[in-house]
């Protein structure tokens, strides 16, 4: 019999888990490694939920991306009945005289067929009067979008990946001497070794760990708060049923994602936070961020102002120089690939990412040349 091809990739967070997911329907046997499971507390991708949009300014393959990920989304809610998109529709406020970036944003939508309607400030009050917006010059509402679980996802993701036959195990990767190629398998944490045909690092934050040389300072994890405030009791104005994700350009770009399954108003500053260990960082959140946080909730959502910190979370982004992720094979180690780089905006893309890379590792094709390692160099 002929033998399949064996392919390991370590990391199941949004980036690690689709891809495992793609590659095992091409038809080779897949192994998926995680140090402390999918969508686990030290993870980019944990935490409750990820924004999903396509609104992403001039010059970017990002939209064509948000769209195919949300058709991917919506198909795999219907094939393992489970609820992870949340369109509640993204709200983009525009404030300042300096508008290109949303204004770039609008023929994209067009072309990739994400539906959006342009409102005036006046319209953007009427139809949610709990945002105060008097300083609100025009918006952009994409109805279709939304928010998408993302612990839950990630682990509904790699569910479905066992189902269909693919190999999990939770278990650690050393870093012995991975610039130089894997020849003779990866060592594991149980000081056992694991041998495959190719191998996909989906590492986030710990890609540059991995990968001193070739990664190195290219990711730069930063310590991202995230607040979750509680609505006054029985008032539901500030749900996901009445009010959609939104995202606000002011001195410090604020996004926010309505109360949903009890865990309440969640509000995060997205400005790069200071470097972070993501293994032995401790993820408490600093009373600077969150005096921000509040004083932009007691302007924005006027109703909000003396609501009680109910929650916080200390996740981080894994920053790359330019923003964009990185998808391609190392450079000494023709079976090797990686993938990662989400700078705060990746989770979305997961499943679009994973039909991505699944074809160029089985394919033996080229990444996109955005996402290349040579553009850092």
């Amino acid at each position: 019999m002929t033998r399949k091809a064996h392919v390991v990739v370590v990391g199941a967070g949004a980036f690690g888990g689709w891809t495992s997911l793609y590659l095992l329907r091409s038809g080779v046997r897949v192994t998926l490694l995680d140090a402390w499971g999918p969508g686990n507390s030290r993870s980019s991708s944990g935490g409750e939920t990820r924004i999903i949009r396509g609104t992403y300014g001039p010059d970017q393959p990002y939209t064509k991306m948000a769209a195919r990920a949300m058709h991917l989304w919506s198909e795999h809610e219907k094939r393992w009945d489970r609820h992870l998109l949340h369109r509640t529709g993204v709200l983009w406020m525009c404030t300042s005289s300096d508008d290109r970036f949303e204004r770039a944003s609008l023929p994209l939508l067009r072309e990739a067929g994400i539906p959006y309607e342009e409102l005036s400030g006046k319209e953007l009050a009427q139809r949610w009067p709990q945002i105060h917006s008097d300083d609100v010059r025009w918006a952009i509402h994409e109805s279709q979008s939304g928010f998408l679980t993302a612990r839950v996802a990630c682990q509904t993701v790699v569910e479905g990946f066992v189902e269909e036959g693919g190999e999990y195990r939770q278990i650690a990767v050393l870093p012995n001497d991975l610039e130089m190629g894997v020849r003779d398998g990866l060592t594991l944490s149980d000081e056992s070794k694991l041998i495959a045909d190719q191998y996909v690092f989906a590492c986030g934050p710990w890609l540059g760990q991995l990968f001193p040389e070739t990664i190195g300072r290219l990711i730069r994890p930063t310590k991202q708060d995230v607040f979750f405030f509680g609505p006054p009791a029985g008032d539901d104005r500030f749900s996901a049923s009445n009010l959609p994700v939104w995202a606000d350009h002011r001195d410090h770009f604020i996004y926010g994602i309505p109360a949903s399954d009890g865990r309440g108003f969640k509000v995060a500053d997205d400005t790069r936070g200071p470097v972070f260990d993501p293994t032995s960082g401790e993820r408490a959140a600093s009373e600077d961020g969150l005096q921000l946080v509040r004083d932009y909730l007691a302007f924005r959502f006027p109703a909000m102002k003396s609501a009680p910190l109910i929650e916080t979370r200390v996740c981080q982004y894994e920053n790359t120089p330019d923003n964009h992720l990185i998808m391609d094979r190392h450079p000494a180690a023709e079976n090797v690939w990686i993938v990662g780089g989400g700078s705060g905006h990746g989770f979305k893309h997961g499943p679009a990412v994973g039909e991505m890379l699944a074809k160029c590792v089985m394919e033996h094709k080229e990444a996109d040349p955005a996402f290349r390692l040579a553009r850092l160099k």
